[in-house]
């Protein structure tokens, strides 16, 4: 999923706004299942109830009011999340039965990692490997890191110019100096949307912003992907987490968010950009 143009120029301030009315006029509709759309009404009293100037809300900026704008972007990611994200999430099942496919299918020799569960739960790590498989037979015989076991690093005239603070779970096709990175945030058979789940939100925010300081200040721009999956841990138990993912997406801290069963198509769309 891309972000929408005309929301990805809009000031830090928007986003604030974007954040904080969130969390006090709640991300979801109680009973619903759905995403919220708040009314420019609940906006308003939201404003008053903090302690803010509603009258900011009237304020034009770009042709169009901050209240329409705010409006107009919860219309945005509700429809998003509601009617093409949720589709979009697997279970275990499912995502099973699309890596034994593909393993059959494309004959792999890349890495075929596990997951970090025990007993019955013990397994591939299923969308990880859709995704190396992916990456693999659309490469073209390019190498790729399929399991970074240290720190990306971007170089200039044999000198380190920066090093991000976190290992990634892929680059394309290295992590010196890659063209692209990515981290994958799978939770097949999580019973709960706990802490490790939001760090993961986290962790992908603080990789964006070090990629966002070095294309401001170096010129490097390195494309950099979000891939995620398991319809109960991200819709059932973690919608606000999702909304805070689209946040993210048009603030421009992350180029892509693959959702589920996305990756079958869009993977082999990005490798062949990579290789060009």
């Amino acid at each position: 999923m891309l972000p929408d143009p005309q929301y990805t120029a809009l000031p830090l301030d928007f986003w604030a706004c974007v954040r904080t009315l969130s969390q006090r006029i709640g991300y979801t509709v109680r009973g619903e299942g759905r995403v919220r759309v708040p009314t420019i009404d609940e906006i308003e009293a939201a404003f008053d109830d903090l302690g803010l100037d509603p009258a900011v809300l009237s304020r034009t900026r770009s042709g169009a009011s901050v209240g329409n704008q705010l409006c107009s972007y919860y219309e945005h990611r509700a429809g998003v999340l509601n009617d093409v994200v949720e589709p979009l999430l697997m279970n275990a099942t499912e995502a099973k039965r699309h890596f034994r496919r593909l393993k059959k299918q494309l004959r792999p020799t890349c890495p075929l990692p596990m997951n970090k569960q025990k007993k019955e739960k013990r397994a591939e790590a299923y969308l990880t490997c859709i995704v190396n498989m992916l990456i693999e037979a659309h490469a073209n015989g390019a190498t790729c890191d399929y399991d970074p076991r240290q720190l990306t690093s971007f170089t200039r005239k044999g000198l380190p110019v920066r090093t991000l603070s976190r290992r990634v779970d892929g680059a394309f096709p290295s992590v010196l100096n890659p063209t692209a990175v990515w981290e994958i945030k799978e939770y097949y058979y999580t019973t709960t949307f706990g802490s490790r789940v939001a760090d993961g939100v986290y962790e992908t925010l603080l990789d964006g912003m070090e990629l966002e300081e070095l294309r401001a200040s170096q010129g490097v721009h390195v494309s950099h992907y979000l891939i995620v999956d398991d319809h109960y841990t991200w819709w059932t138990c973690g919608k606000s987490y999702l909304c805070r993912l689209i946040d993210m997406l048009h603030m421009g801290y992350v180029d892509e968010v693959l959702f589920g069963r996305e990756v079958l198509t869009r993977v082999p769309e990005l490798v062949a950009t990579w290789v060009t």
